[in-house]
């Protein structure tokens, strides 16, 4: 029996739409839309299912990107990516998991609708522009305009040093361990002097509204004992989940030269469903 190519390429039609969006729960919707879409087709004609799906999925996340910049607009204090538990393994393809780190993710909110369809299908999944073009609605000169903007913009804000994954899980379980015994001289060693957090709350968990700056603040912020601190990969790379008092956070931190210089703390709960089952992802 054939399988249906929507189940074939699924796991890759999330990752698309996941990356667009920034949102597990958004990107489950889009797939379901698109999935509805699917099955209204005479898929005899389609020659290119792959192809094919993976322009139906960019449409309809497009069209939820512009349906939520409101909603962004009026959220409450910072606005973080929602995290996913993944796998060690999804960092062994180092493009896909810079991708889907939350670095980047938050890099991606700072672009269009369309800069973003374009930048993720082409950098990412290395669509060719003629099909890229199919998707947007776009020329396909226009598109190769708009991936050199995209990609220029991204390249002045995704962190510069390169970081290599033992670098990055070293210095990661030194953050960590510090945060369990929550004193301060441990925090301040393993942070770079202008490092800054950024919490996501989303007005349901306590968070800091705006971004906080220096080493002395946040280590000082953070040096609190009595968290149950533990080691996760999320996003493809080394991570940590904390629990206090019942709640639960999850942490994602930039290294650079061996200190952590950006930490992303998200702490909405509604953003905290999907750290227990690893996501499937591909390109």
């Amino acid at each position: 029996m054939i399988e249906d190519p929507f189940v074939a390429h699924r796991s890759l039609l999330f990752t698309v739409a996941y990356e667009m969006l920034g949102s597990a729960a958004d990107a489950e919707d889009v797939l379901q839309e698109s999935w509805l879409r699917w099955a209204d087709v005479d898929q005899s004609q389609v020659r290119d299912p792959r192809a094919y799906l993976v322009r139906t999925v960019t449409r309809q996340a497009l069209n939820r990107l512009r349906t939520m910049s409101r909603s962004r607009e009026e959220y409450v204090g910072e606005w973080l990516p929602e995290p996913l538990l993944t796998s060690p393994d999804v960092a062994e393809d180092v493009e896909l998991a810079e991708s889907v780190s939350i670095a980047m993710l938050t890099v991606l909110e700072t672009l269009g609708p369309t800069e973003r369809a374009v930048f993720v299908l082409r950098e990412v999944f290395e669509l060719p522009y003629g099909e890229i073009a199919e998707a947007t609605g776009k020329s396909a000169a226009a598109v190769r305009q708009i991936a050199r903007r995209a990609r220029e913009h991204v390249a002045a804000r995704r962190p510069r040093v390169p970081v290599s994954r033992s670098e990055q899980q070293a210095v990661v379980e030194r953050f960590l361990a510090a945060l369990r015994t929550g004193q301060l001289q441990e925090l301040l060693d393993v942070m770079a002097p202008d490092v800054v957090l950024i919490a996501d709350g989303g007005g349901l968990a306590a968070a800091a509204p705006a971004p906080i700056h220096g080493a002395e603040l946040v280590a000082k912020m953070l040096a609190r004992p009595g968290r149950a601190v533990s080691a996760v990969w999320l996003n493809g790379a080394p991570a940590g989940r904390i629990e206090i008092d019942g709640r639960l956070a999850a942490v994602s931190l930039v290294v650079e030269n061996g200190k952590v210089t950006r930490i992303h703390a998200m702490a909405n709960p509604r953003k905290l469903t999907r750290l227990d089952e690893p996501a499937e992802l591909a390109r």
